[in-house]
Parts: structure tokens; sequence; C-alpha cells
């Protein structure tokens, strides 16, 4: 648990005019993104969970440390009404490129064990800001969801020499029935371990540990991927989809991670069109979801366009 009492007072879902993500358009009103022609900017966290700054500790019964590290801010677009799903496919590429340089060049400092970049979309989420961005955490620690993932892929690669998602991928290649979408070098689909009944994972098919790992043409195809992917959850109920967008790296931790496989994972809230899919006692109490759909269905559902 980190502690970061002062993000209680962060903007919160201010006009798109006012939005601190903006471009400054007056210098009565400076935002965090000053005028010019430009892409994509990165920038640190004005309100950081994790930062260099960090010093002291709460005393008590337990061991604690400053809570060191990164929180940096990915702005997509200057548009404020665009959506990642809605961006042109050499813009998303190029998106992807940067998540993978910083996650690298954070990866590099000795403060730094674990590199997750991720998207926060709609007020269901959480999201205090509409504009498209994304956020890239720095820990100084492996977190714990990442530390179980890495230790399931272990023990898979040591008993089959092979990646546990590099056999998954191949199985739905093959079977088809949970697959949403494809290119040459990569893969989107639901895994029959879904625990949202929408949720969607998306990889490169060559098994590598890191974003920064990929070759070019790979870059290209993830980039396809992403976006058909993204582009038909809106579809679905021809509304924006609001998610939680993870992408899963090995740690920066100096050690070989053959095991590994860079992947995104998508968690949308909405298990119908109106209705949330609410965490509750076998969930958050045992850490057992209940899926109210199979993931052949809702991969149907997407792939096709239609309920």
């Amino acid at each position: 648990v980190a502690y970061a009492s002062h993000r209680q007072n962060r903007t919160f879902l201010p006009p798109k005019d006012y939005s601190p993500l903006a471009v400054t358009r007056s210098d009565d009103f400076p935002t965090e993104m000053p005028p010019g022609d430009y892409e994509v900017a990165v920038f640190e966290n004005l309100f950081p969970s994790f930062t260099e700054a960090a010093h002291g500790s709460p005393e008590l019964s337990v061991p604690t440390e400053p809570a060191k590290g990164v929180c940096e801010v990915i702005v997509f677009t200057q548009d404020a009404d665009a959506s990642l799903a809605s961006l042109p496919i050499d813009r998303v590429r190029l998106i992807l490129e940067v998540i993978a340089k910083r996650s690298r060049e954070l990866g590099e400092r000795n403060d730094v064990k674990y590199v997750l970049p991720f998207e926060n979309r709609g007020v269901e989420m959480g999201v205090t800001l509409h504009h498209p961005h994304g956020q890239i955490y720095a820990y100084p620690f492996i977190p714990p969801e990442p530390a179980k993932m890495i230790a399931q892929m272990k023990t898979h690669f040591e008993r089959a020499g092979r990646g546990l998602l590099e056999e998954m991928i191949q199985n739905e290649i093959r079977g088809e029935i949970r697959m949403i979408a494809r290119s040459e070098s990569a893969v989107a689909f639901i895994p029959v371990c879904a625990r949202y009944p929408y949720e969607t994972w998306i990889a490169p098919i060559r098994p590598v540990a890191y974003l920064h790992d990929l070759l070019p043409e790979e870059f290209e195809s993830l980039a396809l991927v992403l976006k058909e992917t993204l582009t038909k959850h809106e579809k679905l109920w021809e509304r924006p989809q609001p998610y939680l967008m993870v992408l899963y790296q090995a740690p920066y931790d100096g050690l070989a991670h053959p095991e590994a496989h860079v992947h995104f994972q998508i968690y949308p809230p909405y298990r119908t069109k109106d209705r949330l899919k609410y965490l509750a006692g076998t969930e958050l109490g045992a850490g057992v979801f209940i899926n109210d759909s199979l993931p052949e269905e809702k991969a149907r559902e997407l792939r096709e366009g239609f309920l």
C-alpha cells in the first residue's frame, strides 16, 4: 500500500477547455501542455503516487519505506474529443514506441524494478481528466499482480520449455472461437480465464519480454490489432467503452526473463450495455471471480459486432 495523501485535491473532471492536459491557449490560463505542434507528450505527474522526492516513512508496526519511484503522464493527442481507438494507425504505433522508450529508460534506473504503463478510461474507472491520456508507473519493487504472473510463467517455462502465454496464443489461433482480431504478428482474444465478460488480451505472437524488444514490423502489427480491438469495443454498444488497459512486461531487475511475454490486458467494467460487473464477496473476499458469460460468446459479439 502506497500512501499519497496529497492526491486528494488533484484536478477533478474540469471542462475540456480548462483541462491541464489541453494545449495552453492563453498566458492567463497556462496548462501542463505548451503551445505548438506536437503529437505525443510525456511528463511527470503533478500528483504522483511514487516520486523521487519521497522521504521519511510512517511509524508503523510493520517495515515501511519512502514511496520512491516515478509516475508519468502520456498524452495521446491534442484533440480532447479523440480516443485511442479513433487515432490513426501511425499515431497508435508512435504511442507504443514512446511507451517502449520510456519503459526502457525508466527501467534502467537503479531505484526501479517494474514499469507498468496503463490507461484508465471513463468515470467508471475513476478517471479525473477526460483528455485522452495514459500513465506510466515505475515502481521500486515488483507489484503483487505482475509478481504472481511472472512466477506462473516461470514455473510453466521450466516444466514445458516454452512460454505460458506463447502456448495460450497458439491454442487460441488453432481454436479461433475466442479470437477477436489478428494481424501478421499480433493477436487479440478473450482468454479462457477471463474474469470480466469482455476482458481482452492483446499480444505479439512472438514471445518477447519487453515492448522495446519488438521489431519495427511488429510494432506496426501490434498497433493494427490494438486499434481494431478497441474499435470493436467502441462499436459494441455504439458508445464510448470505459476500461482499464494495462501493459505487462518483465521486471527490470537485472535478470533474464525468457518466460515473460509482453501483452496488454483490457478490463471493461460492463457485463451488459447498462449493467456493471461489480466485484463483491467471492471476488474480493476469496479472489475467485464469477463470470456471468462464456468467453466464446463475448468474443463472438466483439468479433461480429452485434449482441
